[in-house]
């Protein structure tokens, strides 16, 4: 598969399981968590890199990233997974099978 494949060329977004996942999520992403890992970013910068970061995890959670990468981080790696957490307590519950 190649990326035309997934976002053809002139489209910014997909829907994925009700969720809009716009072109350079991952980017963002990433540069979100490079942000958060530099130590001359200011505290302004860094709080605003976590809020843009956090932002980005349900799009992220919906193109199932966390399902295949390992964050490399281990300061990186809890914060996500406590807001995965968070994410995944809140989301509504599966309608129970009909028997």
């Amino acid at each position: 598969m190649q990326a035309q494949d997934v976002l053809p060329d002139g489209q910014d977004f997909v829907l994925r399981n009700g969720l809009q996942l716009r072109k350079g999520s991952v980017a963002a992403f990433l540069a979100n968590a490079q942000l958060l890992q530099d130590p001359n970013a200011t505290a302004e910068t860094k709080q605003a890199a976590e809020r843009d970061l956090i932002a980005l995890l349900p799009a992220l959670e919906a193109l199932g990233l966390f399902d295949v990468f390992e964050l490399r981080s281990p300061a990186l790696r809890d914060e996500v997974a406590r807001h995965r957490a968070a994410l995944i307590s809140s989301a509504p519950a599966a309608a129970a099978p009909r028997a």
